[in-house]
């Protein structure tokens, strides 16, 4: 029964083995960080204090989505060069592994932060140098070395942009200078397949931990269809698939992104359940659109990354936790995890994440621990699968060990 739940210490959870695989770099720099390096660089801020910056910036409710995402506009104006990349991205690490999270999924658009002689390969660079920084100082613990708890590891994601203006950053405007004779659509779909492309030298060429794409920012007008050859590019160099759908439209753009762009995972998934969302008029009986949809996604273990703190803070209706169709999600027998979206921006923990979901939605130790699992076993491990298969195990058995260990029936 939802809203009835044993209880989570603050240090069980904390302890749990947890993994974020629905995190943006640019929305979880240190907020301490983000006004040291705007003095640096010269970038001027609304506020000059972590205080300052929550009550401008970065709230506790936005109107909507695009207030949100505003505070991007102050932290990619400044993580613009590989030292800012590799010092953000080192931070995030330590910040995830200091809450006990082990697996960690970067998502990052690199062409926001080219700045005026950068590449996309040296963006990815720059931030897997901060990420092999970080893994190498956590793993030689020798509570790891020893095979105590698992080791840390993490990969990055690239996220292609449904729609851009000349203002995002200089290779957008290029791109739309170059090609101004076409339908912007068809400049958008030409952009992503530049990243991929990109994305995938940096992968074979540089060693660069590239393990799968993403597709942000708003959906209504800027369907993913437009990036179907992207995607299909991305599959056929054997990158991992997700796509940011149903955060701020409806199940269409669910079953876009799964048709269209082989997702295998959907960013968010908010709107799956409601009909009232549907805006294709040919679709008739809603309820059995939806039906159809849910169990399609059920059946083939597509993972929702649901990110709770970030939803309720975007979405005006959603008046209480409550409302979040994660319990529908859970009922409906769904592979889903929990994430923050962005560190800084939502205020917010993995840890305090589950904090939020088991106290809404009651969660009993073994549905927790299925919740923890499936973020290990649906990630885009940079590695081989027999040795992702003996990670997961690894993370597992340490899970089981985490609940005794508190006293925690499992």
């Amino acid at each position: 029964m939802e809203g009835v739940s044993v209880e989570y210490s603050e240090e069980l959870i904390r302890d749990l083995p947890k993994s974020d695989i629905h995190v943006h770099l640019g929305g979880s720099m240190r907020a301490e960080s983000l006004i040291e390096m705007a003095q640096e660089r010269g970038v001027v801020l609304p506020a000059e204090t972590p205080e300052g910056l929550r009550r401008e910036v970065f709230k506790d409710r936005y109107s909507n989505l695009e207030e949100y995402l505003h505070g991007f506009s102050y932290t990619s104006a400044v993580l613009r060069d590989p030292d800012s990349l590799e010092r953000a991205a080192y931070e995030l690490c330590l910040d995830c592994q200091e809450e006990g999270v082990r697996y960690l999924e970067v998502r990052l658009s690199p062409q926001l932060h080219t700045g005026d002689d950068g590449t996309i390969p040296g963006v990815l660079s720059a931030v897997a140098k901060g990420i092999e920084r970080a893994e190498k100082g956590f793993n030689g613990r020798s509570s790891v070395s020893s095979g105590g708890e698992p080791a840390f590891k993490a990969g990055i994601i690239v996220a292609a942009l449904r729609h851009f203006t000349p203002g995002f950053s200089r290779i957008y405007r290029d791109m739309l200078k170059i090609f101004e004779d076409l339908p912007q659509d068809q400049v958008f779909g030409l952009a992503s397949e530049a990243l991929v492309h990109a994305s995938v030298r940096a992968r074979d060429e540089l060693g660069v931990p590239v393990v799968g794409v993403d597709l942000a920012g708003r959906e209504h007008g800027y369907p993913a269809e437009d990036h179907a050859k992207a995607y299909q590019l991305a599959h056929e160099a054997f990158l991992g698939k997700t796509v940011h759908a149903g955060e701020d439209y409806g199940p269409e753009s669910i079953f876009q992104a799964i048709t269209d762009c082989h997702a295998d995972r959907i960013g968010h998934g908010t709107w799956l359940f409601d009909t009232n969302q549907i805006q294709d008029p040919g679709i008739v009986d809603r309820q059995a659109y939806v039906d159809r949809l849910v169990q399609y996604i059920a059946d083939r273990r597509i993972t929702v990354e649901v990110c709770l703190t970030s939803n309720l803070q975007t979405i005006p209706a959603m008046k209480s936790l409550r409302d979040h169709p994660f319990g529908k999600m859970r009922r409906s027998r769904l592979s889903v995890t929990l994430c923050t979206d962005n560190r800084l921006v939502s205020r917010t923990t993995v840890s305090r994440e589950i904090g939020l979901a088991v106290k809404a939605f009651g969660l009993e130790p073994r549905e927790l621990g299925d919740i923890l699992v499936y973020g290990f076993k649906r990630s885009f491990y940079p590695g081989p699968y027999l040795e992702k298969r003996e990670y997961v195990r690894r993370v597992i058995d340490y899970r089981d060990e985490v609940f005794r260990r508190h006293g925690v029936e499992f």
